[in-house]
């Protein structure tokens, strides 16, 4: 096998040097602000983006107008659940008040009762 034969060192530099002024010139010629296609691509770009800022803010708005209408709703859901309470709780009131009312009746009546079986007792016993 034969010795690898490295280039000598004038080759390589001169290589190296070609090299930075490929990059300088494909550097150079690269396109400058003014130029119509940069500002062109620039407009495109700048478009894009504000569509989708657009499209963004539509979606945050919609998403926004469903929690307030679910918001709208779950009050409306609480607001009727706390009628049924206070209705509810309106007829057990009621319901009380009648349950007293009957208790004292009774208790009435088994006094006026007892105050009867007294007098004829007292009646009984006098005469």
């Amino acid at each position: 096998m034969g010795k690898f034969k490295e280039a000598p060192l004038g080759d390589r530099l001169g290589s190296a040097q070609a090299a930075r002024q490929a990059m300088l010139g494909r550097f150079q010629a690269r396109s400058t602000a003014d130029d119509p296609a940069v500002v062109a691509r620039r407009a495109e770009r700048q478009a894009v983006a504000e569509a989708r800022n657009v499209r963004l803010a539509e979606r945050e708005a919609e998403r926004a107008a469903q929690a307030a209408l679910r918001l709208a709703e779950d009050a409306e859901m609480r607001a009727e659940q706390a009628r049924q309470d206070e209705a509810a709780a309106a007829e057990a009131t009621q319901r009380a008040a009648e349950a007293a009312l009957a208790a004292e009746t009774r208790i009435a009546d088994q006094k006026a009762a007892r105050d009867a079986r007294y007098a004829a007792r007292k009646a009984r016993q006098r005469g």
